[in-house]
């Protein structure tokens, strides 16, 4: 009996263990990256814009996947930054919602914002329709597309809404600088 419950929790520790890196994500952004953010936590502009360049980037890198021929598993590089991408974009669109929940003012960033989503949109539908890829390759990485995709569009809708709801919301309320204690008169 002791032989078989060690047999069956040998057993149990081994699938766990094999199971255990398939479940590990890796973090989207470098260690400089993340300093950079960490450095910006304060300031919706510069950090918004952070976020921008780091989504570009995560495009770049896709295309640039795409189209080197070093790179031997395509569709799987293709795949990884794609997810890299969402990953990025969805901490850019938490950190909007975030500020514009600290009623900061957005109004200059949305700017940059709607113009990066516009962009985004384009190179991730240029992806979707291009014929260089099999359909048996674009299916390993379609899932990812769709989801980028979803989330750019949303992101586009909230962000054009959210830029409408500041520009009236600042109308009627003086803007304060980010380093300007605020008065409690």
């Amino acid at each position: 009996m002791k032989r078989r419950l060690s047999f069956l929790i040998l057993c149990l520790l081994a699938v766990l263990s094999v199971a255990r890196p398939a479940q590990a994500r890796r973090d989207p952004l470098t260690d400089p990256e993340i300093d950079q953010l960490r450095d910006t936590a304060q300031d919706a502009d510069l950090r918004l814009k952070l976020y921008v360049d780091f989504a570009r980037a995560r495009l770049a890198k896709l295309e640039q996947a795409r189209s080197d021929p070093k790179v031997t598993d395509k569709t799987q590089a293709t795949r990884d930054a794609l997810q890299d991408f969402v990953d990025v974009y969805d901490e850019l669109d938490d950190n909007v919602d975030t500020f514009a929940d600290r009623k900061a003012d957005l109004r200059k960033v949305l700017k940059i914002v709607i113009e990066a989503d516009t962009e985004f949109q384009a190179k991730l539908r240029a992806l979707k329709s291009s014929a260089d890829a099999s359909k048996a390759e674009s299916q390993r990485y379609e899932f990812v597309l769709t989801d980028a995709l979803d989330a750019v569009d949303r992101g586009v809708e909230g962000h054009r809404q959210l830029q409408e709801e500041q520009a009236e919301y600042w109308k009627h309320h003086k803007a304060v600088k980010s380093n300007e204690p605020r008065r409690t008169d």
